[in-house]
């Protein structure tokens, strides 16, 4: 008995894996960004975090983490400048 409805393949869903002095925010197999925390920087730098070629710096692990997530949403919605496939 089939309905007829075909399934459409699930988007990745991400999650955050926790390291030893760091986070790492993954989508699917890929790593999409991470949190690193430096002891030895003043508290407003404490929390170091990049995302694609987006890089920055928080006094707390909650707001690096949103950084994050926020920086990778707006490049998965952004399209690209330069199609990468053409050849020049």
């Amino acid at each position: 008995m089939a309905t007829g409805r075909k399934r459409r393949p699930r988007a990745s869903k991400a999650f955050w894996e926790r390291g030893y002095l760091s986070h790492g925010y993954w989508v699917g197999k890929a790593k999409a960004g991470s949190v690193r925390l430096d002891r030895e920087a003043p508290p407003e730098n404490r929390y170091r975090w990049e995302a694609g070629t987006t890089a920055g710096h928080s006094q707390s692990l909650v707001d690096a983490k949103r950084a994050v997530e926020a920086a990778v949403l707006l490049g998965q919605r952004q399209l690209a400048l330069f199609d990468s496939s053409e050849d020049a």
